[in-house]
């Protein structure tokens, strides 16, 4: 009977190892806006490659356009990702846009290479806070992806979207001309799209979508519900990754 009992919690043992870790609920998205044709962005493109392992912290890589013409046309940058840049840009009212350039939590602006400044600017946007304010959860079966807002004190009324990004957890590019020419550089979450759910008013809420649209173009995905102004992006209240990103 005792190595039978032993056997058995043995087993319960193993079987809770072999459990996938939960993933911490996110302090800080970082956004990193790049280009494969700019010079000074691949030591950026190196630290969102060190945030990426950071459990807490959701990092994303959007290329941007605007640097094509120096002789190299970036093989994963979109005409969204250089808008969303924008649009940053103008609810900041400073007008901003550069690469490498970091935004924390939807607010801040930074230089993507300089440490130093994005702890800083997490530091500033949690206000001290272990996570995003709002809750924000992720279930994926039968095919179905479903997103659950948590109804808390910090759920109050106001206006936000939610919104899924498919994401390549990895994407190695060789660069052959301009700038970078001859550089090999591996980016890390490499936003593939950017699809907006529904609208969020406070409480609890839930949307759903297919698995299949939430990783099309990529093998992982992010959420995001993100507090807008006059149709202007604006903090990141809360944010989810899936299962295996």
């Amino acid at each position: 009977m005792a190595s039978r009992l032993t056997l058995t919690l043995a087993a319960l043992g193993l079987a809770a190892l072999l459990q996938p870790a939960l993933a911490d609920p996110p302090r800080a998205v970082v956004e990193l806006f790049t280009s494969q044709g700019c010079s000074s962005c691949p030591p950026a493109d190196a630290l969102l490659v060190e945030y990426s392992r950071q459990p807490d912290i959701i990092a994303l890589s959007l290329p941007v356009n605007y640097w094509d013409y120096l002789g190299w046309k970036d093989t994963l940058a979109h005409v969204a990702f250089t808008e969303r840049q924008k649009a940053y840009a103008h609810g900041r009212s400073d007008r901003q846009v550069f690469t490498p350039q970091m935004i924390v939590n939807g607010k801040k602006s930074c230089i993507g290479s300089d440490r130093a400044q994005i702890e800083k600017a997490i530091q500033y946007t949690s206000k001290g806070r272990k996570t995003l304010p709002v809750a924000v959860n992720l279930s994926e079966q039968n095919g179905t992806v479903t997103i659950a807002v948590e109804e808390t004190p910090e759920t109050a009324q106001r206006d936000a979207e939610i919104w899924l990004l498919p994401v390549l957890k990895a994407q190695t590019v060789p660069i052959e001309r301009g700038e970078n020419r001859g550089k090999t550089i591996t980016y890390a979450n490499v936003v593939r799209g950017l699809n907006r759910l529904g609208e969020w008013r406070g409480g609890s809420a839930r949307f759903e979508v297919s698995v299949e649209t939430a990783r099309r173009g990529g093998d992982a995905y992010v959420v995001l519900l993100q507090s807008t102004d006059a149709a202007k992006p604006g903090i990141i209240l809360g944010a989810a990754k899936s299962p295996d990103f």
